[in-house]
C-alpha cells in the first residue's frame, strides 16, 4: 500500500482550508484517511498552517511520500526526512 501525505479539501465554496492529512494513495482526495497531522490556512495573509512534528516525521520514517505541496509546507515547517 502506497501511503501519502496530502491535503484534503474543506472549507466553503472560494474559501478554502485545507487538512493535513495521511491516506492512501488509491482513494479520493476527500476520502477516508488513516492520520490527520495538521492544517493549512491560504486564505489569510500571510498563510497560515499548523503541524504536528512528531506524527508527520514519524510517517516520513516509515515510507509515506509527501506531495508536492505538502513538502514545500514541511520545508518552511523545517521537517526534514
Amino acid at each position: 500500500m502506497a501511503v501519502k501525505i496530502r491535503l484534503r479539501r474543506m472549507g466553503q465554496k472560494k474559501a478554502p482550508f485545507y487538512r493535513i492529512v495521511v491516506a492512501d494513495s488509491r482513494s479520493p482526495r476527500d476520502g477516508k484517511c488513516i492520520e490527520e497531522i495538521g492544517t493549512y490556512n491560504p486564505n489569510t495573509d500571510p498563510s497560515e498552517f499548523k503541524i504536528d512534528e512528531e506524527l508527520a516525521r514519524k510517517w516520513l520514517s516509515t515510507g509515506a511520500q509527501p506531495t508536492e505541496t505538502v513538502g514545500k509546507l514541511f520545508k518552511i515547517a523545517g521537517i526534514e526526512k
